[in-house]
Order: C-alpha cells, then sequence, then structure tokens
C-alpha cells in the first residue's frame, strides 16, 4: 500500500509501542508536533522494570521526556505551550523540530459503546478524537506498530500510521543480494585499457566502463558465458579522473581441492558465501536465505578451519537470540550454555556433519568433545559490555534483532574478531520486527560499501529433495 502524502501542519499522537521500539522516536518528526497521552506515560511506568532492551528503552524516553522538561523556559507552562523538541544540545537545531505536548485533562467519551474507554489503546483513540475536534487545522494522526489499533482508528475516523522511521527499505526486494550478473557484452565494453596481473597467487583486473557505477565493494561478479567469477575490491579514479574498479578471481569452493572442513559449495552462492567466510580480510559477513540454504553449515565450518586449522583465532562464539516459535517451554536449569541448549538444535545437527562419525565410535567421541571445546554457545543477555578479542562470533537467527541489538552485538568485535550474521527475513517471529525493518536488512543496507564486510543471499536450498518439495508446494 503507498502512503497517502499529507501537507501542512500535522499533530502526531504516539502509541507506547513506539516509544518501546524506538526511544529516539520523540525526535523523528521533523517540524511536526508530537502528543503524549497519560495512558501512555502510564504505560511506561509499568514497563520500566527489568533487563529486557524494551524495559531499558523505556528507561530511556523517560530520561529524553525528563530532559526536555527541565530544558523548558522559565515563566513558559510546558503543558499548556509545549516543549520544543530541539532545545536538547544531543538533538541541535531547534528549528527542525516541533513541540511535545502532554494530555492535561480527560476528554468525553466520543467512542462508540462497542469500544470501552477503559482500554488503553481505546484511551489513546479517544484523545486522538479530540484531539481533531479541538485543532481541526491539523492533521491528527496516530502512530502505532499495533496493526489492529491502526484498524480501530480508521473505522472511528482517525488517520493512523505504523512507524516507518526505522524502516531500511520500502520493499525487501530492493535488498542487494551480494553478487551480479555481468551482461553478454560485458567484455566487449569494459575490456578497453583493463590491466591484469597475479600477485601471491591471486589473480587480478583493474576495469573501467559504465557498469562500475552499480557495484559494491565486496560484491561476487559473474560470467556464465566464460565461467567467470569474481569478487570488488576497490574503487578509485585514474590518472585522467575515471573510475575504475579492482576486481580479483574468487576461489572456487564447488571442487574438492578446495574444501572446507571436509564441506564443498553445493552452488554458486554458497562458493561466493565461503570466499567471503574464509578471507581474513573480511571481518563482518551477512548470510540471508530461506532455510536449508547452508547458512549455519558453512560458517561453522569456515569457523573451525580457522580456529583449528589455520590458527586466525581462538575460540568460535555461537549466540541466537531467545525467541520461541510456539509456547515458550518455561524456567531452564543449568548453566548459560545449557539454559542455550535447547536454542542451539541447529548448531548441534550441524556439528554432527561437521565431525566425521565412522565405525571408530572412539574416534568419532573424540572428534565431538574437539569441537566443543572450540564452540562455546553464549546467550544474548550477557553480551553489553563484553570485548571479543581474535574470536569468530555467530549470530543466528539474526532476522529476530532489532537494528539497536544488532548495534550492540557488532561493536562486541575486538581486534582480531570476525562477526557472521544469518537470518531468513521470510521467518520472522519478533513482535513489531519486519522483513524491513530486521536488524539483517539494517546491517545488510549499512555494510554495503564499506571494504571489510561482504553479504551474500543464498537461494537454492540443499537440505534435501523432501524439504525442497515442501519449500516450494507448501
Amino acid at each position: 500500500m503507498v502512503r497517502k502524502k499529507i501537507d501542512g501542519n500535522r499533530l502526531f499522537v504516539l502509541d507506547t509501542n513506539v516509544l518501546m521500539h524506538d526511544p529516539t522516536a520523540l525526535f523523528r518528526f521533523e517540524e511536526h508536533d508530537i502528543l503524549i497521552p497519560m495512558v501512555v506515560l502510564e504505560e511506561l511506568d509499568a514497563g520500566k522494570k527489568g533487563l529486557s532492551e524494551t524495559a531499558r528503552n523505556v528507561r530511556q524516553v523517560s530520561r529524553y521526556i525528563d530532559d526536555l522538561m527541565s530544558s523548558a523556559e522559565d515563566g513558559e507552562d510546558p503543558m499548556v505551550n509545549g516543549i520544543h523538541l530541539g532545545a536538547l544540545p544531543q538533538i541541535g537545531d531547534i528549528t527542525k523540530h516541533g513541540k511535545i505536548y502532554f494530555q492535561i485533562r480527560e476528554h468525553t467519551d466520543r467512542l462508540p459503546d462497542s469500544l470501552p474507554s477503559s482500554k488503553a489503546d481505546n484511551t489513546i483513540l479517544n484523545v486522538a478524537l479530540a484531539l481533531q475536534e479541538k485543532e481541526p487545522e491539523k492533521t491528527v494522526t496516530l502512530v502505532s506498530k499495533d496493526i489492529n489499533l491502526r484498524i480501530k482508528a480508521n473505522i472511528v475516523g482517525v488517520h493512523a500510521e505504523d512507524y516507518f522511521n526505522d524502516k531500511v527499505l520500502d520493499d525487501v526486494e530492493q535488498l542487494h543480494t551480494g553478487y551480479y550478473e555481468l551482461p553478454n557484452d560485458f567484455w566487449d565494453n569494459h575490456s578497453r585499457d583493463m590491466d591484469s596481473w597475479q600477485e601471491d597467487g591471486h589473480t587480478y583486473y583493474r576495469i573501467k566502463g559504465p557498469l562500475i557505477e552499480d557495484w559494491f565493494t565486496n560484491q561476487c561478479l559473474y560470467h556464465d558465458a566464460d565461467h567467470f567469477e569474481a569478487i570488488v575490491r576497490s574503487f578509485e579514479n585514474d590518472d585522467a579522473g575515471e573510475p575504475t574498479a579492482l576486481i580479483e578471481l574468487l576461489t572456487d569452493y564447488r571442487t574438492d581441492s578446495h574444501n572446507v572442513w571436509g564441506i564443498t559449495a553445493r552452488n554458486r552462492e554458497q562458493s561466493y558465501a565461503l570466499n567471503l567466510l574464509m578471507d581474513p580480510e573480511i571481518d563482518f559477513v551477512t548470510l540471508q536465505g530461506p532455510a536449508g540454504t547452508g547458512k549455519t553449515l558453512l560458517a561453522l565450518a569456515a569457523a573451525l578451519e580457522q580456529a583449528i586449522e589455520l590458527k586466525r583465532y581462538k575460540e568460535i562464539i555461537v549466540t541466537r537470540v531467545t525467541v520461541s516459535v510456539g509456547e515458550d517451554i518455561g524456567f531452564l536449569p543449568g548453566t548459560e550454555e545449557e539454559k542455550m541448549t535447547p536454542w542451539m538444535g541447529a548448531l548441534m545437527d550441524n556439528l554432527e556433519v561437521l565431525a566425521p562419525s565412522d565405525n571408530d565410535e572412539w574416534g568419532a567421541a573424540a572428534t565431538h568433545d574437539l569441537l566443543r571445546k572450540w564452540v562455546k554457545v553464549r546467550s544474548l543477555n550477557f553480551m553489553r559490555g563484553r570485548t571479543f578479542l581474535n574470536k569468530i562470533i555467530i549470530i543466528d537467527e539474526a532476522q529476530n534483532l532489532t537494528s539497536k541489538q544488532m548495534k550492540t552485538l557488532i561493536t562486541r568485535a575486538g581486534p582480531g574478531t570476525k562477526v557472521v550474521c544469518m537470518g531468513n527475513v521470510a521467518q520472522i517471529d519478533t513482535p513489531y520486527l519486519t522483513e524491513t525493518t530486521s536488524g539483517i536488512t539494517y546491517v545488510v543496507d549499512r555494510f554495503k560499501n564499506w571494504g571489510h564486510a561482504g553479504h551474500i543471499t543464498l537461494q537454492r536450498g540443499e537440505r534435501s529433495r523432501l524439504a525442497d518439495f515442501a519449500s516450494d508446494i507448501l
């Protein structure tokens, strides 16, 4: 659905879940005014306790509001005249922000009898209806992450919108895949003044031409006609000021001679992913794709190869957000690693593939013990404040993380650490997150031009013919 553009003065009424989702939402409405209903403050007060991300967001909102109250000029009644949202030093130009108002009186019930005003959502609706009558020259808009509240608002005649500021893209299909198919006439248009050379066993090309502007750093390129596969390493201008790209031939991990911990790629995208995972110059890798495309297996194989065989990393840290698909199973006894065990079924399944289990039971047991020694399972709840040195961090189910949580995790990386994020934006279980606001979508878009980051979208399922058929037909 295309959002209708509304001109003129606007007044936004914010629902509680918007502020719980993004504390900086107070400052995201440019020159327009916002109003906070009293029931929202009550709900914020009820949600401030605890160590969850939501509770931390609520406490930050309260601090912002307290700072705004303190910034009100002497002799000015902030409850009547509002408070300039640009008054805080960290926000900046006061002329680029509107004012914040608070509900200071109870409004007559304007809702149908079928909507009891005792419910918080309906109270917010009632406030929006009253504002429409009081401020006819302004467009009053209710902003909420709650779809049902937006539906009710539209039914009773209140304009309602989702909170769009954390939306990375208008459509997840716009998210770049990490690879680019070269057209058939590519060499005809780009081989002029092309340089090629070999260095330390790698083949490089310096190319100039019209398509270069469409490429990203560490994007994989392929040309089926001549089986050409390369990766974009950097961009620069030549002596004449014309842009050029430095590309390097990729390693083909589909051959047994280039296996990683006994694993070979089964398709082109998996080979691209292994090139990124095995590259010591790439510190941040994101893998996105449906279930069964091999994200976890490739990440673990590359981690084990580099930690145990190549000695690049001292330890492998695996973590994921603990969001249940069904009902919560309740309290889990044991240590941090034991509590995380139910969430790490995918990890254990892939370790069985990576640990050869032949007829020698003792050898298989020894291999499993070795892998468990190197692979440590950690909870997201205890990541804040930590710094990981010379380790490889694998973040599974990253589609269930918010952009703020993703920032918290990635900034834990110290010198010599590599971070791998994996997820499937079609399987989001976190409330109020969508394909376009998911943490993995956020980092893929923000890191796409950094020289030490790479992304691959895996397309083909390689789990089994049954799983592939079920994905297509069900």
